[in-house]
């Protein structure tokens, strides 16, 4: 298994940040890396996300797991491999918001495979969830 994780701490309100997540189609509005996004259905565990990175394929997201104002997480399979990254929304120091999001790679050759693919995948969260906290602030 691979596994990376990053937080940031905002002084926005969990219901900020939700709201941001679960208007999928307009991600791009905080995540500069999408070209093109679709959601097949209602923001919940069971609806497909078809995100296409800038210059890449399509990505075929499932949503997992969804709790309004607390966590939802997606899933991408390919090759053998699932990607499920955990994008969890906790509390943080002096009242403040904690955005945690965390990728982890299980599967045939994870462990070869993961540290090839999970750091070019990760490699803009910071930068992206610096723009989700600053549009959830207002």
């Amino acid at each position: 298994m691979w596994t990376y994780e990053h937080s940031i701490e905002t002084s926005a309100a969990p219901e900020e940040v939700w709201r941001l997540w679960a208007d999928v189609e307009n991600w791009g509005a905080w995540n500069a890396d999408i070209a093109s996004i679709r959601v097949n259905g209602p923001f919940e565990a069971g609806t497909e996300i078809v995100m296409t990175p800038a210059g890449q394929d399509p990505v075929h997201l499932l949503v997992a797991e969804a709790r309004a104002d607390e966590l939802f997480v997606d899933e991408a399979r390919f090759d053998g491999l699932l990607l499920r990254t955990n994008h969890r929304l906790g509390r943080g120091e002096r009242l403040r918001t904690r955005v945690t999001y965390r990728m982890e790679i299980t599967g045939t050759c994870a462990d070869e495979l993961g540290p090839q693919i999970g750091p070019a995948v990760t490699a803009d969260w910071p930068q992206t969830m610096a723009a989700l906290v600053k549009l959830a602030q207002g």
